[in-house]
Protein backbone atom coordinates (compact mmCIF):
# COMPACT_ATOMS: atom_id res chain seq x y z
CA UNK A 1 0.00 0.00 0.00
CA UNK A 2 2.07 3.17 -1.30
CA UNK A 3 -0.82 5.89 -0.10
CA UNK A 4 -4.21 5.55 1.53
CA UNK A 5 -5.19 9.20 0.17
CA UNK A 6 -6.63 8.68 -2.13
CA UNK A 7 -6.05 5.11 -3.27
CA UNK A 8 -6.47 1.98 -1.55
CA UNK A 9 -4.87 -1.39 -2.70
CA UNK A 10 -7.13 -3.46 -1.15
CA UNK A 11 -10.40 -3.93 -0.07
CA UNK A 12 -9.98 -3.52 3.21
CA UNK A 13 -6.60 -3.44 4.66
CA UNK A 14 -6.42 -3.85 8.16
CA UNK A 15 -2.84 -4.16 8.88
CA UNK A 16 0.03 -4.42 6.19
CA UNK A 17 2.95 -3.72 5.14
CA UNK A 18 2.84 -0.40 2.55
CA UNK A 19 4.83 -1.92 -0.56
CA UNK A 20 2.34 -4.68 0.01
CA UNK A 21 -1.34 -5.42 -0.64
CA UNK A 22 -3.22 -7.49 1.78
CA UNK A 23 -6.06 -9.56 1.68
CA UNK A 24 -9.88 -9.29 2.42
CA UNK A 25 -11.06 -13.03 3.63
CA UNK A 26 -14.23 -14.87 3.28
CA UNK A 27 -16.04 -16.68 5.64
CA UNK A 28 -15.20 -19.95 3.75
CA UNK A 29 -11.48 -18.98 3.86
CA UNK A 30 -12.00 -18.30 7.55
CA UNK A 31 -13.69 -21.54 8.19
CA UNK A 32 -10.64 -23.74 6.45
CA UNK A 33 -8.07 -21.44 8.40
CA UNK A 34 -9.19 -22.77 11.83
CA UNK A 35 -9.53 -26.52 10.29
CA UNK A 36 -5.87 -25.95 8.47
CA UNK A 37 -4.80 -23.89 11.92
CA UNK A 38 -4.62 -26.91 13.79
CA UNK A 39 -2.57 -28.73 11.54
CA UNK A 40 -0.07 -25.59 11.12
CA UNK A 41 -0.61 -25.15 7.93
CA UNK A 42 -3.03 -22.51 7.06
CA UNK A 43 -4.84 -21.94 3.78
CA UNK A 44 -5.72 -18.88 2.28
CA UNK A 45 -8.48 -17.64 0.24
CA UNK A 46 -8.32 -13.70 -0.89
CA UNK A 47 -11.96 -11.82 -2.65
CA UNK A 48 -11.23 -9.75 -5.66
CA UNK A 49 -8.52 -7.20 -4.67
CA UNK A 50 -8.61 -5.56 -8.25
CA UNK A 51 -10.73 -2.30 -6.01
CA UNK A 52 -7.97 0.32 -5.81
CA UNK A 53 -10.00 3.59 -5.52
CA UNK A 54 -12.00 4.67 -3.10
CA UNK A 55 -14.59 7.98 -3.42
CA UNK A 56 -13.75 10.89 -1.52
CA UNK A 57 -17.65 11.56 -1.52
CA UNK A 58 -19.43 8.39 -0.40
CA UNK A 59 -23.12 9.10 -0.25
CA UNK A 60 -24.38 9.48 3.42
CA UNK A 61 -27.30 7.05 1.98
CA UNK A 62 -25.02 4.64 1.88
CA UNK A 63 -25.06 3.80 5.79
CA UNK A 64 -28.96 3.72 6.13
CA UNK A 65 -29.48 0.31 5.49
CA UNK A 66 -27.20 -1.86 6.87
CA UNK A 67 -27.71 -5.94 6.66
CA UNK A 68 -29.69 -6.45 10.10
CA UNK A 69 -27.69 -8.70 12.62
CA UNK A 70 -30.45 -10.67 14.80
CA UNK A 71 -27.57 -12.35 16.76
CA UNK A 72 -24.87 -11.13 18.74
CA UNK A 73 -21.65 -13.20 17.37
CA UNK A 74 -20.74 -13.49 20.87
CA UNK A 75 -23.00 -16.72 20.91
CA UNK A 76 -20.69 -18.34 18.38
CA UNK A 77 -17.66 -19.58 17.10
CA UNK A 78 -17.10 -20.29 20.94
CA UNK A 79 -13.48 -21.83 20.07
CA UNK A 80 -11.29 -18.47 18.72
CA UNK A 81 -8.56 -17.95 21.50
CA UNK A 82 -7.57 -14.01 20.20
CA UNK A 83 -4.52 -11.67 22.38
CA UNK A 84 -5.05 -8.64 22.16
CA UNK A 85 -2.14 -6.15 22.32
CA UNK A 86 -2.87 -2.13 23.07
CA UNK A 87 0.05 0.59 22.76
CA UNK A 88 -1.97 3.36 21.55
CA UNK A 89 -0.82 6.03 24.06
CA UNK A 90 0.78 5.71 27.92
CA UNK A 91 -0.62 2.45 29.25
CA UNK A 92 1.15 -1.21 27.88
CA UNK A 93 -2.29 -3.80 27.90
CA UNK A 94 -2.61 -7.39 26.46
CA UNK A 95 -5.47 -9.95 26.98
CA UNK A 96 -6.25 -13.03 26.05
CA UNK A 97 -10.15 -13.56 25.09
CA UNK A 98 -12.23 -16.08 24.10
CA UNK A 99 -15.29 -15.69 21.47
CA UNK A 100 -17.58 -16.95 24.29
CA UNK A 101 -16.88 -13.92 25.86
CA UNK A 102 -14.71 -15.59 28.68
CA UNK A 103 -11.69 -13.01 29.12
CA UNK A 104 -8.89 -15.57 29.62
CA UNK A 105 -6.62 -12.72 31.48
CA UNK A 106 -5.69 -9.33 31.30
CA UNK A 107 -2.73 -7.44 32.10
CA UNK A 108 -2.11 -3.83 31.92
CA UNK A 109 1.78 -2.11 33.10
CA UNK A 110 0.78 1.70 33.55
CA UNK A 111 2.69 4.45 33.42
CA UNK A 112 1.34 6.67 35.85
CA UNK A 113 4.90 7.54 37.30
CA UNK A 114 6.28 8.95 33.97
CA UNK A 115 2.35 11.54 33.93
CA UNK A 116 3.66 12.28 37.28
CA UNK A 117 7.18 13.65 36.57
CA UNK A 118 6.20 15.06 32.78
CA UNK A 119 2.80 16.34 33.61
CA UNK A 120 1.71 14.29 30.54
CA UNK A 121 2.06 12.03 28.41
CA UNK A 122 5.76 12.91 26.29
CA UNK A 123 5.65 10.98 23.42
CA UNK A 124 9.23 9.96 23.10
CA UNK A 125 9.26 8.50 26.78
CA UNK A 126 6.04 6.24 26.57
CA UNK A 127 7.53 4.59 23.67
CA UNK A 128 10.57 3.60 25.78
CA UNK A 129 8.17 2.44 28.51
CA UNK A 130 6.42 0.69 25.95
CA UNK A 131 9.10 -1.02 24.66
CA UNK A 132 10.79 -2.14 28.02
CA UNK A 133 7.37 -3.85 29.27
CA UNK A 134 6.25 -5.13 25.97
CA UNK A 135 7.46 -8.63 26.25
CA UNK A 136 6.79 -8.69 29.92
CA UNK A 137 3.30 -7.95 29.56
CA UNK A 138 2.40 -10.28 26.70
CA UNK A 139 3.77 -12.97 28.10
CA UNK A 140 2.08 -12.50 31.46
CA UNK A 141 -1.13 -12.45 29.91
CA UNK A 142 -0.72 -15.58 27.82
CA UNK A 143 0.63 -17.32 31.24
CA UNK A 144 -2.15 -16.03 33.16
CA UNK A 145 -4.56 -17.63 30.27
CA UNK A 146 -2.08 -21.31 31.01
CA UNK A 147 -1.87 -20.57 27.07
CA UNK A 148 0.87 -20.41 24.44
CA UNK A 149 1.16 -18.41 21.35
CA UNK A 150 0.59 -22.04 19.48
CA UNK A 151 -2.54 -22.28 21.26
CA UNK A 152 -3.90 -18.42 19.55
CA UNK A 153 -6.34 -18.20 16.71
CA UNK A 154 -5.30 -15.13 15.70
CA UNK A 155 -3.73 -11.77 16.99
CA UNK A 156 -5.24 -8.23 17.15
CA UNK A 157 -3.72 -5.01 17.78
CA UNK A 158 -4.32 -1.17 17.71
CA UNK A 159 -2.77 0.10 14.66
CA UNK A 160 -4.47 3.75 15.01
CA UNK A 161 -5.62 6.29 16.47
CA UNK A 162 -2.79 7.47 18.87
CA UNK A 163 1.00 7.86 19.17
CA UNK A 164 2.75 6.51 16.34
CA UNK A 165 5.83 5.97 18.28
CA UNK A 166 4.04 3.79 20.58
CA UNK A 167 1.48 2.18 18.49
CA UNK A 168 4.92 1.10 16.72
CA UNK A 169 5.76 -0.69 19.93
CA UNK A 170 2.63 -3.07 19.94
CA UNK A 171 2.70 -3.61 16.29
CA UNK A 172 6.02 -5.19 15.82
CA UNK A 173 5.26 -7.01 18.64
CA UNK A 174 2.03 -7.97 17.09
CA UNK A 175 4.17 -8.80 14.13
CA UNK A 176 6.39 -11.21 15.64
CA UNK A 177 4.11 -13.21 17.42
CA UNK A 178 2.01 -13.97 14.28
CA UNK A 179 4.92 -14.30 11.91
CA UNK A 180 6.47 -17.20 14.10
CA UNK A 181 3.29 -18.79 15.12
CA UNK A 182 1.87 -18.61 11.23
CA UNK A 183 -1.57 -16.50 12.70
CA UNK A 184 -3.91 -14.13 11.32
CA UNK A 185 -3.59 -11.00 12.39
CA UNK A 186 -6.50 -7.72 12.68
CA UNK A 187 -5.59 -4.48 12.90
CA UNK A 188 -8.03 -2.55 15.65
CA UNK A 189 -9.75 1.03 15.25
CA UNK A 190 -8.55 2.11 19.34
CA UNK A 191 -12.38 4.04 19.46
CA UNK A 192 -13.93 1.21 18.36
CA UNK A 193 -12.52 -1.07 20.78
CA UNK A 194 -13.92 1.05 23.11
CA UNK A 195 -17.27 1.08 22.08
CA UNK A 196 -17.48 -2.68 21.01
CA UNK A 197 -16.19 -3.76 24.17
CA UNK A 198 -19.56 -3.20 25.81
CA UNK A 199 -21.18 -5.45 23.35
CA UNK A 200 -18.96 -8.36 25.49
CA UNK A 201 -20.12 -7.52 28.71
CA UNK A 202 -23.70 -6.62 27.62
CA UNK A 203 -24.97 -9.47 25.51
CA UNK A 204 -28.48 -7.87 24.69
CA UNK A 205 -26.43 -5.02 23.25
CA UNK A 206 -27.21 -5.28 19.39
CA UNK A 207 -26.85 -2.74 16.65
CA UNK A 208 -28.06 -0.02 16.32
CA UNK A 209 -26.71 1.78 19.34
CA UNK A 210 -25.31 5.42 20.31
CA UNK A 211 -21.86 6.07 21.38
CA UNK A 212 -19.90 8.24 23.23
CA UNK A 213 -16.21 7.74 23.97
CA UNK A 214 -14.95 10.28 26.38
CA UNK A 215 -10.97 10.09 27.21
CA UNK A 216 -8.02 12.20 27.34
CA UNK A 217 -7.44 12.51 23.69
CA UNK A 218 -10.81 12.06 22.05
CA UNK A 219 -14.74 13.07 22.43
CA UNK A 220 -16.90 10.94 20.03
CA UNK A 221 -20.49 10.64 19.85
CA UNK A 222 -21.42 7.88 16.97
CA UNK A 223 -24.17 6.05 15.99
CA UNK A 224 -22.99 2.42 15.40
CA UNK A 225 -25.46 0.66 12.58
CA UNK A 226 -23.58 -2.03 12.68
CA UNK A 227 -19.85 -3.75 12.92
CA UNK A 228 -17.94 -1.51 11.07
CA UNK A 229 -20.76 0.69 10.15
CA UNK A 230 -20.62 4.46 12.04
CA UNK A 231 -21.79 7.54 11.64
CA UNK A 232 -20.16 10.59 13.45
CA UNK A 233 -22.39 12.83 15.20
CA UNK A 234 -20.02 15.05 17.13
CA UNK A 235 -16.31 15.22 18.05
CA UNK A 236 -14.08 17.17 19.46
CA UNK A 237 -12.65 20.39 17.44
CA UNK A 238 -9.83 20.78 19.91
CA UNK A 239 -9.07 19.25 23.56
CA UNK A 240 -11.14 16.23 24.74
CA UNK A 241 -12.41 16.39 27.86
CA UNK A 242 -9.62 14.10 29.55
CA UNK A 243 -7.16 16.17 28.49
CA UNK A 244 -9.20 18.81 30.24
CA UNK A 245 -9.51 17.33 33.20
CA UNK A 246 -5.70 16.35 33.30
CA UNK A 247 -4.90 19.97 32.59
CA UNK A 248 -7.07 21.04 35.95
CA UNK A 249 -5.21 18.38 38.01
CA UNK A 250 -1.92 19.29 37.33
CA UNK A 251 -3.12 23.12 37.71
CA UNK A 252 -4.45 22.24 41.05
CA UNK A 253 -1.34 20.45 42.70
CA UNK A 254 -2.92 17.16 42.80
CA UNK A 255 -1.18 13.86 42.41
CA UNK A 256 -1.18 12.49 38.49
CA UNK A 257 -0.34 9.38 39.30
CA UNK A 258 -4.20 8.39 39.29
CA UNK A 259 -4.22 10.54 36.34
CA UNK A 260 -6.56 13.51 36.40
CA UNK A 261 -9.99 12.47 36.26
CA UNK A 262 -10.40 10.35 39.83
CA UNK A 263 -7.93 13.15 41.32
CA UNK A 264 -10.65 15.82 40.39
CA UNK A 265 -13.58 13.56 41.04
CA UNK A 266 -12.59 13.02 44.52
CA UNK A 267 -11.27 16.76 45.51
CA UNK A 268 -14.66 17.94 43.54
CA UNK A 269 -16.90 16.08 46.39
CA UNK A 270 -15.79 18.69 49.23
CA UNK A 271 -16.38 21.73 46.97
CA UNK A 272 -19.40 23.73 45.73
CA UNK A 273 -20.14 23.65 41.89
CA UNK A 274 -21.99 26.73 41.96
CA UNK A 275 -19.19 28.71 43.66
CA UNK A 276 -17.00 29.53 40.44
CA UNK A 277 -19.23 30.43 37.34
CA UNK A 278 -17.66 28.78 34.34
CA UNK A 279 -19.11 29.46 30.86
CA UNK A 280 -20.60 26.22 28.74
CA UNK A 281 -18.34 25.75 25.88
CA UNK A 282 -19.93 26.39 22.13
CA UNK A 283 -23.84 27.27 23.54
CA UNK A 284 -23.82 29.28 20.81
CA UNK A 285 -23.26 26.50 18.03
CA UNK A 286 -26.14 23.75 18.08
CA UNK A 287 -24.43 21.07 16.83
CA UNK A 288 -22.78 17.99 18.79
CA UNK A 289 -19.13 18.87 18.51
CA UNK A 290 -17.22 19.54 21.69
CA UNK A 291 -14.57 22.05 23.12
CA UNK A 292 -12.36 21.97 26.23
CA UNK A 293 -9.75 24.50 25.37
CA UNK A 294 -12.16 27.73 26.19
CA UNK A 295 -12.74 25.96 29.71
CA UNK A 296 -9.51 24.80 30.63
CA UNK A 297 -8.44 28.89 29.87
CA UNK A 298 -11.55 29.62 32.55
CA UNK A 299 -10.02 27.25 34.88
CA UNK A 300 -6.31 28.76 34.35
CA UNK A 301 -7.69 32.43 35.38
CA UNK A 302 -9.49 31.00 38.34
CA UNK A 303 -7.04 29.38 39.43
CA UNK A 304 -4.61 32.69 38.99
CA UNK A 305 -7.00 34.96 40.52
CA UNK A 306 -7.85 33.01 43.73
CA UNK A 307 -3.49 33.25 43.81
CA UNK A 308 -3.31 29.04 44.55
CA UNK A 309 0.15 27.53 43.70
CA UNK A 310 0.41 24.26 41.86
CA UNK A 311 3.74 23.55 43.62
CA UNK A 312 2.05 23.23 46.77
CA UNK A 313 0.80 19.64 45.99
CA UNK A 314 -2.52 19.53 47.76
CA UNK A 315 -1.57 17.58 50.46
CA UNK A 316 0.35 20.49 51.74
CA UNK A 317 -2.21 23.15 51.12
CA UNK A 318 -4.11 24.86 53.66
CA UNK A 319 -7.13 24.37 54.64
CA UNK A 320 -8.81 27.89 53.04
CA UNK A 321 -6.57 27.12 50.44
CA UNK A 322 -8.13 23.19 49.94
CA UNK A 323 -11.36 24.58 49.83
CA UNK A 324 -10.64 26.90 46.96
CA UNK A 325 -9.35 24.10 44.84
CA UNK A 326 -12.24 22.08 45.99
CA UNK A 327 -14.86 24.41 44.62
CA UNK A 328 -12.63 24.96 41.74
CA UNK A 329 -12.82 21.22 40.97
CA UNK A 330 -16.22 21.42 41.35
CA UNK A 331 -17.53 23.83 39.47
CA UNK A 332 -14.87 22.57 36.64
CA UNK A 333 -16.34 19.18 36.36
CA UNK A 334 -20.17 20.40 36.53
CA UNK A 335 -19.75 22.65 33.43
CA UNK A 336 -17.28 20.06 31.74
CA UNK A 337 -19.95 17.14 31.93
CA UNK A 338 -22.89 19.48 31.42
CA UNK A 339 -21.06 20.32 27.71
CA UNK A 340 -21.14 16.36 27.69
CA UNK A 341 -24.90 16.49 28.53
CA UNK A 342 -26.14 18.77 26.11
CA UNK A 343 -24.54 17.29 23.26
CA UNK A 344 -25.59 13.84 23.85
CA UNK A 345 -29.36 15.18 23.84
CA UNK A 346 -28.95 17.03 20.59
CA UNK A 347 -26.90 13.60 19.42
CA UNK A 348 -29.93 11.01 20.84
CA UNK A 349 -32.39 13.52 18.88
CA UNK A 350 -30.67 13.49 15.48
CA UNK A 351 -30.27 9.43 15.93
CA UNK A 352 -33.76 8.63 16.55
CA UNK A 353 -34.91 10.20 13.73
CA UNK A 354 -32.19 8.44 11.72
CA UNK A 355 -33.19 4.91 13.26
CA UNK A 356 -36.21 5.22 15.79
CA UNK A 357 -34.62 1.65 17.04
CA UNK A 358 -31.86 2.48 19.21
CA UNK A 359 -32.61 1.07 22.73
CA UNK A 360 -29.00 2.17 24.25
CA UNK A 361 -26.18 4.49 24.81
CA UNK A 362 -22.72 3.03 25.36
CA UNK A 363 -20.53 5.89 27.16
CA UNK A 364 -16.74 4.21 27.05
CA UNK A 365 -13.62 5.60 27.60
CA UNK A 366 -11.05 6.08 30.51
CA UNK A 367 -13.25 9.20 31.26
CA UNK A 368 -16.44 6.73 31.47
CA UNK A 369 -15.16 5.21 34.82
CA UNK A 370 -16.04 8.69 36.37
CA UNK A 371 -19.04 8.03 38.44
CA UNK A 372 -20.57 11.93 38.39
CA UNK A 373 -20.40 11.14 34.63
CA UNK A 374 -22.54 8.10 34.93
CA UNK A 375 -24.83 9.38 37.14
CA UNK A 376 -25.41 12.65 34.97
CA UNK A 377 -25.47 10.57 31.54
CA UNK A 378 -27.81 7.99 33.26
CA UNK A 379 -30.44 11.01 33.68
CA UNK A 380 -30.47 11.83 30.31
CA UNK A 381 -31.03 8.64 28.56
CA UNK A 382 -33.40 7.55 31.25
CA UNK A 383 -35.27 11.24 30.00
CA UNK A 384 -35.02 9.70 25.99
CA UNK A 385 -36.42 6.40 27.31
CA UNK A 386 -33.07 4.96 26.78
CA UNK A 387 -30.76 2.43 28.50
CA UNK A 388 -27.39 3.39 29.56
CA UNK A 389 -24.38 0.93 28.97
CA UNK A 390 -21.13 1.73 30.56
CA UNK A 391 -18.44 -0.97 30.99
CA UNK A 392 -16.68 -1.70 33.98
CA UNK A 393 -13.71 0.98 35.04
CA UNK A 394 -11.23 -1.44 34.25
CA UNK A 395 -12.30 -2.55 30.38
CA UNK A 396 -12.91 1.75 30.04
CA UNK A 397 -9.25 2.71 30.58
CA UNK A 398 -7.43 1.48 27.41
CA UNK A 399 -7.09 -2.43 27.84
CA UNK A 400 -5.80 -5.60 26.07
CA UNK A 401 -9.65 -7.20 26.68
CA UNK A 402 -10.93 -4.25 24.21
CA UNK A 403 -8.96 -4.87 21.26
CA UNK A 404 -9.19 -9.00 21.57
CA UNK A 405 -12.93 -8.65 21.24
CA UNK A 406 -12.78 -6.39 18.29
CA UNK A 407 -10.47 -8.45 16.69
CA UNK A 408 -13.08 -11.26 17.39
CA UNK A 409 -15.86 -9.37 16.09
CA UNK A 410 -14.25 -8.59 12.85
CA UNK A 411 -12.10 -12.16 12.52
CA UNK A 412 -15.23 -14.14 12.40
CA UNK A 413 -16.74 -12.06 9.47
CA UNK A 414 -13.36 -12.42 7.64
CA UNK A 415 -11.73 -9.23 7.97
CA UNK A 416 -8.17 -9.93 8.86
CA UNK A 417 -4.53 -10.13 7.27
CA UNK A 418 -2.12 -12.72 6.53
CA UNK A 419 0.67 -13.93 8.57
CA UNK A 420 3.36 -11.51 8.46
CA UNK A 421 6.66 -12.99 7.58
CA UNK A 422 8.84 -14.71 10.25
CA UNK A 423 11.87 -12.99 9.50
CA UNK A 424 10.72 -9.46 9.10
CA UNK A 425 13.39 -6.72 8.74
CA UNK A 426 13.34 -4.19 11.23
CA UNK A 427 12.78 -1.68 8.87
CA UNK A 428 9.93 -3.24 7.77
CA UNK A 429 7.85 0.50 7.15
CA UNK A 430 4.24 -0.45 9.38
CA UNK A 431 0.87 0.65 8.51
CA UNK A 432 0.43 3.31 11.70
CA UNK A 433 -2.61 4.77 11.62
CA UNK A 434 -2.28 8.34 13.99
CA UNK A 435 -4.86 9.77 12.63
CA UNK A 436 -7.90 7.89 11.93
CA UNK A 437 -11.52 8.79 11.53
CA UNK A 438 -13.77 5.99 12.89
CA UNK A 439 -17.41 7.15 11.26
CA UNK A 440 -18.69 8.90 8.30
CA UNK A 441 -19.36 12.57 9.31
CA UNK A 442 -23.26 13.20 9.63
CA UNK A 443 -24.31 16.08 7.48
CA UNK A 444 -26.03 17.83 10.42
CA UNK A 445 -22.63 17.49 12.41
CA UNK A 446 -20.16 19.53 10.61
CA UNK A 447 -18.86 22.27 12.43
CA UNK A 448 -18.23 25.72 11.26
CA UNK A 449 -15.77 26.47 14.27
CA UNK A 450 -11.45 27.03 12.56
CA UNK A 451 -10.19 25.03 14.83
CA UNK A 452 -11.66 21.65 13.97
CA UNK A 453 -9.15 19.04 12.67
CA UNK A 454 -10.08 18.40 9.36
CA UNK A 455 -7.30 16.96 8.19
CA UNK A 456 -6.91 13.24 7.42
CA UNK A 457 -4.38 11.05 6.78
CA UNK A 458 -6.20 8.01 6.91
CA UNK A 459 -9.80 7.50 4.96
CA UNK A 460 -11.77 6.67 7.97
CA UNK A 461 -13.03 3.12 8.67
CA UNK A 462 -16.71 2.95 7.77
CA UNK A 463 -15.64 4.50 4.17
CA UNK A 464 -13.10 1.45 4.12
CA UNK A 465 -15.70 -1.19 4.97
CA UNK A 466 -18.44 0.14 2.99
CA UNK A 467 -15.99 0.20 -0.18
CA UNK A 468 -14.93 -3.14 -0.01
CA UNK A 469 -19.03 -4.22 0.81
CA UNK A 470 -19.77 -2.56 -2.80
CA UNK A 471 -16.78 -4.35 -4.34
CA UNK A 472 -18.11 -7.66 -3.17
CA UNK A 473 -21.75 -6.82 -3.73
Amino acid sequence: MVSLVPTISSTISRLNLLPKSSFHYTLRGLRTLQLQHKQRSPVWFPLNSSFNRLSANLSFSNFNSPKPRNENPAIMDDDLVVLGIETSCDDTAAAVVRSNGEILSQVVSSQADLLAQYGGVAPKMAEEAHSQVIDQVVQEALDKANLTETDLSAVAVTIGPGLSLCLRVGVQKARQIAGCCNLPIVGVHHMEAHALVARLIERKLQFPFMALLISGGHNLLILARDLGQYIQLGTTIDDAIGEAYDKTAKWLGLDLRRSGGPAIEELAREGDAESVKFSVPMKQHKDCNFSYAGLKTQVRLAIESKKINAEIPISSASSQDRISRADIAASFQRVAVLHLEERCERAIEWALKIDPSIKYLVVSGGVASNQYVRSRLNQVVMKNDLQLVCPPPSLCTDNGVMIAWTGIEHFRVGRFDPPPPANEPEDTVLDLRPRWPLGEEHAEGRSDARSLRRARIHPSLTSLIQASMQQQS
